[in-house]
């Protein structure tokens, strides 16, 4: 991670060692290990996947040894077998024992977001669709979890609420219920680069919105929340390329596959960030 996904990177560090060591540090280790004594480690993976985050090992040893040796084997983005070694550390010993469950915490977290997101990407393979994530992610961790994503092959939804107008089932109720009326009203406000997607969650809607496409008023992108395989057929035909469809809700890596051969652009998936299982990384002392 390089620029702001670094700087993202060290800030989310420097709490975690803050909340870790708490006022006394790391009484343990001054009480096992001499002052002085340095360690060879290595982080190495108990399962196979991608890697991301890596360098928050490097961030966390150094915050302690400023002269840390941190050497980072494998490169973020890439995939890897059980058993690899990711990163190899040589510093203080104190400084690695503290600093260990903040790096593995940060990794685990983020080569589990890639490695998910690799799985439905893999599983979508040679289908127009592409994998999105939400905003569904940890708070204080989006910039890192989203760059996970991206990592594993997957596309960065928007990032917050300023980036684009995303018109929901609330806005729509809040409306009057008129998912075209939205659209109306968000073309009347948004500039000339604020793209604009709306939630629709049956046919009759996706028709009211195509309507508006055709007088040349429409969005940019429309999420078709929890349609069936049928309707989502459906959608896509009648839509013939006039806006890009987004498929949304219920998916799940045993469904993803039925839901890209309908022909959506993009499918959009919270899972990737709410539910990826941490990918399990040790600290192995030589």
């Amino acid at each position: 991670m390089t620029g702001f996904h670094d700087d993202a990177l060290q800030a989310v560090v420097r709490l975690a060692l803050a909340e870790d060591l708490g006022r006394a540090g790391d009484v343990t280790a001054q009480a096992c290990v001499p002052a002085g004594a340095r360690m060879t480690a290595v982080l190495a993976a108990r399962k196979a996947g991608v890697a991301a985050g890596l360098g928050a090992a490097r961030l966390a040893v150094r915050a302690l040894d400023p002269d840390a040796v941190v050497e980072q084997v494998v490169r973020d983005g890439d995939a890897f077998d059980a058993g690899a070694t990711l990163v190899r550390v040589d510093a203080d010993a104190r400084a690695v024992l503290a600093a260990e469950r903040t790096a593995l915490n940060l990794i685990g977290r983020l080569c589990g977001i890639a490695t998910l997101t690799r799985a439905y990407v893999d599983a979508v393979s040679g289908a127009r669709a592409r994998i999105a994530d939400t905003r569904k992610t940890t708070p204080g961790l989006r910039a890192l979890e989203k760059r996970a994503v991206a990592l594993g092959g997957g596309l960065n939804h928007r990032f917050g609420l300023d980036d684009a107008i995303l018109i929901k089932d609330n806005h729509v109720a809040l409306c009057g219920g008129d998912a075209a009326e939205a659209v109306r009203r968000a073309r009347e406000h948004a500039g000339h680069l604020m793209k604009i997607e709306v939630e629709v969650d049956r046919l009759n809607q996706l028709r009211a919105v195509l309507a508006l496409c055709d007088a040349g008023g429409g969005p940019d992108v429309v999420m078709l929340d929890n349609f069936s395989l049928e309707d989502l057929t459906t959608a896509v035909a009648e839509t013939a390329g006039r806006v890009v469809l987004e498929a949304s809700g219920g998916v799940a890596l045993d469904t993803v596959r039925a839901i890209a051969d309908t022909g959506v652009d993009v499918i959009s998936v919270g899972a990737l960030t709410h539910s990826a299982p941490a990918l399990d990384v040790g600290l192995d002392v030589f």
